[in-house]
């Protein structure tokens, strides 16, 4: 049985590797604790203990996940570094219009940007990054969990 502390750096390499934000279960499958209240406990200490030190680091809380990330100031020193995002340009200029609008139908962003417009927002939902449902003879589209986690919005 692991201490408190032993626990903690579990969380923190989990965040690290993951690379993605995680939920209490998540994480509590993937350091061995059946607790997820106990998890809650140790998330919100680790958060706490990022907050008093002085790191490029944080702990950001996303809906009911928890996300390691680098803190803004550096952010943009260090970004060049993670490689360019796998989305093509068109398509992350769909998406930013996307996040500014939505829900949006794509009828309509279809009557601004052309009919590439489909082949974006295919690429879109195929990486994620946009949800849509029928809406009529058109789809409303809105951003992901995954898109608001890769951005760290």
């Amino acid at each position: 049985m692991a201490d408190e502390n032993e626990y903690e750096r579990l969380i923190e390499a989990a965040l690290f590797v993951s690379g993605k934000a995680m939920s209490d279960e998540e994480l509590a499958n993937a350091i061995g604790i059946a607790s997820v209240g106990a998890v809650k406990n140790i998330v919100a200490d680790l958060v706490r203990e990022y907050e008093s030190r002085d790191s490029a680091l944080v702990i950001t809380t996303i809906g009911n996940k928890y996300l390691l990330s680098v803190k803004e100031p550096y952010m943009g020193r260090v970004n060049q570094l993670a490689g360019s995002p796998d989305i093509s340009k068109g398509a992350l200029r769909i998406l930013a219009y996307i996040s500014k609008e939505e829900p949006v139908l794509q009828s309509s962003i279809v009557k601004i940007f052309g009919s590439t417009t489909y082949d974006y927002v295919k690429e879109l939902s195929e990486k994620d990054f946009v949800a849509s449902r029928k809406d009529g003879r058109s789809k409303k589209l809105e951003t992901t969990q995954k898109f608001r986690e890769y951005f760290s919005l």
